[in-house]
């Protein structure tokens, strides 16, 4: 893709034209755009498969296709004609392919065959397939003990990929999981939990146009969840009163033009998105919502604001104690923290005290913190104070990223597994399994520093990439045994191997690829999106390769080579037709039924058009705490979080890492950021014009981003990043990952979540005098 860097404003509203423009130029540079086009128009059908994106969800009713820039791009990244099989690495060595960047790894094209690493030319040669489940199951059965391998799951696997592999690894046994989730929305679950009960959120998307007030924390969906934008954009049409809380502007959340929309594209017009934007510093959205609920009860006293009083009675507690603390908070702490001022939380209070109905939306801006937890449990108490629960149009939207991130932990990929969840697995197989907890991704990264961990397979996803402190990640990862990554595309991943590494790339399938086997001419998956929506997944395209396998099918052939040598040796063994469930995945999804709750005639029901909605008791007023009740969250807000730390060391800045408008997660398709200004590359930092000054730096300049040393006092770097005037708090700038995640200690980290706190990362910056 060409590349001409460039700053220029972006005028323009979310969507539009733009939007339109984007996806040609993604649908030409796929080399096969008549491909991509069709897939287009064929996302979202009932026989055709959901988008492969966000997990934002599809409406009961409605427009079958719903428009979305980075589903588009996901689409035309998959079907792509470019291929790249054994002969691509007898042109390039892993040594040589380390210096390209996450974009030119996998516009190479889509994986042909399977490969396993070479150490000795330091280069991937084609193997069999039978070779390759047959060397990755001696090396897993040679292990002296199954929690020396980590088993890690991308949120793109679907759900009965997924039950499959938390099945194999739980018979292997372990449950060292490692997966997204641990490092994006652990603390909504957690904190959901504590609170409600249930840690997912309460809401449908049909309640977004019941809904008075949508007060959106700490996310943007112009970039991350398009579709997102449609709904918000037919509520401020209706009167609905769109609230948001972002350090950054972020056009997504001012302004939106309906791509198909035929009256706002010919008149180039566009939708007013919130209706108050409120800008609080990076790790202050706790004190700005404690602000809120400071102003609502101060309101009460004049006759401003009700509380629900005959909710709060008899669905929830601890009220008395939260209440205390709101009051005796100061306005001054308040202010200081989330770097907004009294006036603006008092008008926000205002939007609230005058909706019947609301719904609090939220994503990695609040969950990415070392406080995120008690930062998630403040949004629901906001919930509770009005009685938000249980009536149309009001609850809580966590808003999750991939498609099926929410599904794989539905589906028993966790390495904290609930009791019940061993209890029906061992009823149904027939196996003792592990109940103590596994490592999750911040453990494991520790693990395999200490040489604990061994072996690692990857079920998608590019761990090396998602995962903090890279240096050192990449460091661990090369002490590896054995490093399997389950793939659709090359990506830096398969590329950190060590030289006694044995590696392994399996193709698998995309989302739009035909599975088909001796007994299903096409075979359907299943997916659940952020509001609990379980909808089927039907590939229709010819695969890139006949040698591609689904990801159950790889799940399940490794599971039963890898079985029938380490169960004998514990004198165990499970009656599981592994050939059976992928050859029919309504076998696999029987087994769902039979062992996960709300799954009953999973068959029947995921062939109703849109599937069906898993249900939350939340919305019942049926709160499944230990008290049977919702319980008021009474945390203290921080000390001090970064920002205010960082005033007192002259120099230092808040940065916060997020994606470019042209990426999904890892996976970058392209080097521009349209709704920021950016074009052609992305080695840009976002600073406002007072810390330019301050520092006596000026836009454009190039510098070096240097974070705090390791542990060792060796420096932590990130070097050459232009600097970008924007409209931003002061103290607090923002740069795209994965190029910062060096800058990410692994020990910075939800101490209850284990998520690394990528939204606070302390920074300073040197002139980088080598660019010019």
């Amino acid at each position: 893709m060409t590349r001409h860097p460039r700053i220029a404003p972006y005028e323009g509203p979310a969507g539009g034209w733009g939007a339109l423009r984007s996806v040609g130029r993604h649908v030409k540079h796929s080399r096969g755009p008549w491909k991509s086009v069709r897939s287009l128009l064929r996302t979202n059908q009932a026989a055709g498969f959901d988008c492969p994106g966000c997990a934002w969800g599809d409406p009961e009713h409605g427009s079958s296709f719903e428009f979305c820039e980075n589903g588009a791009k996901a689409v035309a990244w998959e079907v792509t004609d470019k291929r790249l099989g054994a002969d691509f690495f007898t042109r390039h060595t892993v040594a040589e392919l380390l210096d390209w960047d996450d974009f030119m790894l996998e516009d190479q094209g889509r994986l042909t065959e399977p490969l396993r690493y070479d150490s000795e030319t330091d280069r991937y040669v084609a193997v069999s397939w039978q070779e390759a489940i047959d060397a990755i199951a001696a090396r897993l059965a040679a292990l002296e003990s199954p929690h020396q391998a980590l088993f890690y799951t991308s949120g793109r696997a679907s759900n009965e990929a997924a039950y499959l592999y938390q099945l194999f690894v739980r018979l292997f046994g372990t449950n060292n999981f490692p997966d997204c989730s641990n490092m994006c929305h652990e603390a909504s679950g957690i904190g959901m939990t504590a609170s409600l009960g249930v840690g997912k959120g309460t809401v449908l998307l049909e309640d977004f146009e019941h809904a008075d007030a949508i007060f959106v924390f700490g996310q943007n969906p112009g970039t991350n969840h398009p579709r997102m934008l449609g709904d918000l954009r037919r509520a401020s049409r209706r009167g609905a009163r769109i609230v948001s809380f972002n350090p950054l502007r972020e056009r997504g959340l001012e302004r939106f033009a309906d791509p198909q929309s035929p009256l706002e594209m010919v008149t180039l017009s566009s939708q007013p998105i919130s209706s108050r934007y409120y800008q609080p510093r990076m790790g202050g959205d706790m004190a700005a919502v404690r602000g809120m609920a400071k102003a609502l009860f101060a309101m009460e006293e004049q006759g401003g604001f009700q509380r629900s009083q005959a909710f709060i009675a008899a669905c929830t507690q601890g009220i008395e104690e939260w209440e205390s603390l709101v009051r005796s908070t100061d306005w001054a702490t308040i202010e200081s923290q989330s770097g907004l001022s009294r006036t603006q939380l008092e008008e926000a209070a205002g939007i609230y005290a005058a909706s019947r109905s609301v719904i609090c939306t939220w994503a990695m801006g609040i969950t990415q913190h070392l406080h995120a937890v008690d930062s998630v449990r403040e949004i629901i108490n906001l919930l509770l104070l009005g009685g938000h629960f249980g009536r149309p149009g009001a609850g809580a939207c966590p808003v999750r990223g991939h498609s099926n991130v929410q599904g794989d932990r539905t589906m028993g990929i966790d390495e904290k597994p609930p009791g019940w969840l061993i209890d029906a697995l061992e009823q149904r197989y027939g196996v003792s399994m592990p109940r103590q907890p596994g490592y999750n991704t911040v453990e494991s990264l520790a693990a395999l520093e200490r040489g604990e961990a061994l072996t690692f397979i990857g079920l998608g996803g590019n761990f090396t990439r998602a995962t903090p402190d890279s240096e050192r990640t990449e460091a661990a990862m090369r002490r590896l045994d054995l490093n399997v990554q389950i793939s659709t595309k090359l990506n830096r991943s398969h590329l950190v191997v060590g030289a006694r590494t044995d590696a392994f790339i399996l193709p698998c399938l995309g989302r739009s690829e035909v599975d088909a086997s001796d007994e299903v001419e096409r075979q359907a998956i299943s997916v659940e999106d952020s509001m609990s929506m379980v909808h089927a997944s039907v590939g229709f395209k010819q695969p890139a390769s006949p040698l591609l396998r689904s990801e159950p099918w790889i799940v399940a052939s490794i599971a039963e080579a890898t079985l029938a040598l380490v169960l004998p040796t514990r004198g165990e063994s499970a009656a599981i037709d592994w050939k059976a469930l992928v050859a029919d995945h309504d076998r696999i999804r029987d087994e769902i039924a039979a062992v996960i709750p709300g799954f009953d005639d999973f068959n029947a029901r995921l062939a109703k058009p849109r599937g069906f909605h898993l249900v939350n008791p939340v919305r019942e007023l049926d709160f499944p705490t230990e008290s049977g009740k919702a319980c008021f969250s009474a945390a203290r807000l921080p000390e001090a979080v970064l920002h205010q730390q960082l005033a007192q060391r002259e120099g230092w800045l808040t940065l916060q890492t997020m994606r470019s408008h042209d990426q999904y997660n890892t996976t970058v398709y392209g080097y521009n950021d349209r709704y920021r200004g950016v074009s052609g590359q992305r080695r840009v930092l976002f600073i406002n014009e007072r810390d330019l000054e301050r520092l006596g730096l000026a836009d454009g300049e190039w510098v070096d981003l240097v974070g705090e040393p390791h542990f060792d006092g060796s420096e932590r770097r990130a070097p050459g990043f232009r600097l970008v005037r924007y409209d931003i708090p002061s103290g607090c700038v923002g740069a795209y990952y994965p190029e910062t995640n060096v800058l990410i200690a692994l020990e910075s980290h939800g101490a209850d979540t284990g998520t690394p706190a990528s939204k606070a990362v302390a920074i300073r910056l040197e002139r980088n005098h080598r660019i010019i």
